[in-house]
This record gives C-alpha cells, structure tokens and sequence, in this order.
C-alpha cells in the first residue's frame, strides 16, 4: 500500500472525465441503470457522473478518497485489480482510468476486467503514453507504461472487439504530455 498515492484532481481529469462519460454512453447505448465499476475510483468524479446518467455504481479504491467517496453514499471496495471477488459476468461497464499502468502484468489485469464483463458490456481505459517529457515510465509505481499497440494487442488477446483509441494531449510544465484512451465491448 506504499506505492498508493492521492489521483490527481483538476484539470485536464474533470474535463476528460465529465466528456467522455456522456460520449461512452451514447456510443454504446448503455441502457440506465447498468452495472458500472469504476476500477481506481480516487475522487469519485467518474462514480457521480455515471450517477447522474442513471447508472447502478461500484468504485474499487483505497485510502482517503476511497473513505470520501463512500461517505458520499458510494459502495467502494479495497480489491487488487487483478485479483477481483467479483462473480463472471456481474458488470455492464467497466471503467479503468490511469490504473492499469500499476500492474505489473497487465495481460492478466485485463483478463480480469473481461472476467467481469457480461458479454458485450463496455470496456473503457485510459493510460499514460510512453516516452512523453512527463516518463510516466519512470513513475517508481507505474510498472506498465506501454505503447499503444501493444495495448491493443493486450486488449483484443483477452477478448475485447474493435477497441477505438485515440490520443488525449494537453501541456503541463514538462511539456506535452499524451494519454491513450481505449474504449471496446466484450465478445458476445
């Protein structure tokens, strides 16, 4: 639990997030009152904007944030990402913002995340790109920070169909930082 340190809030994340929740809704379709967990959940941005679309929410989070957000009336729960007690299939929409890169194998963390999917239910990530003025890579808990096709690969070998990605890029005093945005639903 040394290497937990509080997410980062402001923006660009309140602009990333409050855009791409109503985007990845009416892409797919999801239907009000779908299952969504929101894997690394920090500051509960995502949980309440997924709240306010309809949806039935669950966070996996740690530490202050996690105690914040369930003191807003979240159900949060302290689980390893890549060791989840959730049953198969129990989720409609998984969301994992800037958390898959702290698995140190990232391949089964997303089989995981497929583990709990129903079938054709949402798979959204987003992670830091390698090689940016900001060497995420460098991060001493950042085990992961890899480039964008082998995200895809990782994600299509554990049963994910036509990931879309797309760059997010915005400056910061290093200088122009990247993040890749996946977003997919899971085989039928």
């Amino acid at each position: 639990m040394d290497d937990i340190y509080p997410a980062p809030f402001g923006e660009p994340h309140i602009s990333i997030i409050t855009q791409t929740v109503p985007a990845l809704i009416a892409h797919y379709d999801i239907k009000k009152g779908a299952k969504v967990l929101d894997v690394g959940c920090g500051h509960g941005l995502a949980l309440r904007t997924f709240r306010e679309h309809g949806y039935d929410v669950m966070g996996i989070g740690f530490g202050d944030e996690a105690q914040k957000s369930r003191d807003e009336g979240f159900e949060i729960v302290e689980r390893d990402m890549s060791f989840l007690e959730f049953e198969d299939a129990t989720f409609d929409v998984v969301w994992c913002r800037h958390v898959l890169e702290h698995s140190v194998f990232p391949y089964f963390t997303l089989q995981e995340m497929a583990r709990i999917l129903k079938p054709g239910g949402v798979f959204y990530a987003e992670v830091p790109a390698p090689d940016t003025p900001c060497r995420h890579e460098l991060n001493p808990n950042h085990y992961s920070v890899l480039t964008r096709s082998m995200w895809l690969t990782l994600i299509a070998r554990v049963g994910f169909d036509d990931a879309r990605n797309q760059d997010i890029n915005f400056n910061v005093p290093a200088g122009k930082d990247t993040y890749y945005m996946f977003d997919c639903r899971k085989s039928s």
